[in-house]
């Protein structure tokens, strides 16, 4: 007994270190994991996609116009009192007077009907050409779920960047206040033997407070970036998430080097251009919906139905009588007061608006992409200058340090330098995130951002 009950102890050891170990991959994102996890949760995406469905099922609402349309009906009427109708008597009696009337009441007191109706459009140009932007709507659904993806991932990439870079803002912080700790310290001993001045450690301790003030406020901002990110992504805010990507990833250097500034961007990448091509679509439709709306309808119908006739609500088949009507109907319009024509003048003004705005949105979107390289390729060399400001800045540091330690250089001077130092790493990973943002504007910019 006791052998089995440790072996179902370690069963449920197990099985829970293996549900805490999914629980916490669950927790765990790469870059491209967090775009994915957003494309499933994000309220903003995912009602893109509902309006794409919201339009599929619009356009088997405008299919089944030109499906056959069949009905079916039973009427029942119980004639309580019946209609009476006055007959001349001499059609009875050719000896009445002439003007007299014979009050008749004709009919049964049942009477009903049971009919089916089947009706077929055989031409409507109203259906053709909405049956053709039906389908254009569908390609502009699909569009607008791309421009929507490419936002989604374009602020989630830099949702997440921004909490990398806080990260590592806050480790570069705690190095410098350790680094600056031990500099008061050994600033205290020294003023303690009478080597140094209390001025001298009064601007270490002026540094040292600034520094912990610093990282108590970038530790708020990371909080907050992480909120930002998990608002993004539609992930629970009160639950704590892992980024797993790292920063050298987002700048590689490399890749810089290979911008083609000089190149014409391709804007046709681009969901927003595509989406205007297919607003231009259906203006084009809704004109030609308005020059075939002088073509005649044709349609055809048929009814069958039995109708009882009794005083009686036997139903029995003998008052039964059947009857049947099919026919067709042709509708030509033959003058409305010039309504049609001044709705094809409304849409070739909304088709020339909107060729307008093609032709514009794509000299915007050009001038956007060189300018976003531009920015890209001046960011990446912004951080290559802040890489070699940090070396120089760590390496005066370290010189005015010795200098200070066997006393031949001021704690001016060694105070300075260390500002210095946290400057230049702090203008790092400013240009760092700067880089990376320009990086997924250039993207965007370029229709590259999503695959």
């Amino acid at each position: 007994m006791n052998a089995t009950m440790k072996k179902f102890k370690l069963f449920t050891l197990f099985a829970s270190f293996v549900f805490f170990a999914k629980a916490q991959n669950q927790a765990e994102f790469t870059l491209q994991a967090a775009i994915d996890y957003a494309l499933k949760h994000n309220a903003t995406y995912l009602n893109t996609e509902a309006d794409a469905d919201y339009n599929r099922y619009k356009r088997n609402e405008i299919m089944g116009q030109g499906l056959p349309q069949i009905n079916a009906a039973f009427d029942v009427k119980d004639n309580a009192i019946l209609p009476t109708s006055l007959i001349p008597a001499s059609a009875f009696n050719p000896l009445a007077p002439k003007g007299t009337f014979f009050a008749a009441k004709f009919g049964v007191q049942y009477n009903s009907t049971a009919s089916v109706t089947a009706s077929q459009l055989i031409f409507n140009s109203n259906y053709i050409v909405g049956l053709q932007a039906s389908k254009e709507l569908m390609n502009l659904s699909q569009k607008n779920i791309l421009r929507s993806k490419v936002e989604t991932a374009q602020n989630v990439s830099k949702a997440y960047y921004g909490v990398l870079v806080n990260r590592e803002r806050i480790k570069i912080l705690d190095l410098n206040i350790d680094r600056v700790k031990t500099l008061k310290e050994n600033t205290t001993a020294l003023n303690q033997n009478g080597f140094v001045e209390k001025i001298d450690l009064d601007r270490l301790e002026v540094s040292y407070n600034n520094l912990l003030t610093e990282r108590e406020k970038t530790a708020r901002l990371l909080e907050l970036t992480e909120v930002v990110l998990k608002f993004q992504m539609g992930y629970e805010l009160s639950q704590p998430i892992t980024l797993t990507d790292n920063l050298d990833k987002a700048a590689n250097a490399e890749e810089l080097q290979n911008l083609a500034l000089n190149d014409k961007p391709d804007v046709s990448k681009r969901p927003e251009f595509l989406i205007i091509q297919s607003q231009q679509k259906l203006n084009e439709y809704d004109l030609k919906r308005y020059r075939l709306n002088y073509l005649p309808t044709i349609g055809a119908y048929g009814t069958f139905a039995q109708q009882f006739q009794s005083n009686t609500l036997d139903f029995n088949s003998k008052s039964w009588y059947p009857f049947a009507i099919i026919g067709a109907t042709l509708n030509i319009g033959i003058f409305d007061g010039l309504q049609t024509n001044a709705r094809i003048q409304q849409a070739k003004i909304n088709l020339l608006k909107t060729r307008n705005s093609s032709n514009q949105l794509k000299q915007s979107m050009e001038m956007e992409a060189q300018s976003a390289a531009i920015a890209y390729k001046n960011a990446a060399l912004s951080l290559q200058m802040q890489k070699k400001n940090i070396e120089l800045a760590k390496n005066i540091f370290e010189v005015v340090k010795k200098k200070y330690e066997q006393g031949i250089g001021s704690s001016l001077e060694l105070n300075t330098s260390e500002n210095d130092l946290h400057q230049a790493e702090t203008n790092y990973y400013n240009s760092l995130y700067d880089l990376i943002i320009a990086k997924i504007d250039y993207q965007k910019s370029t229709g590259t951002l999503v695959k």
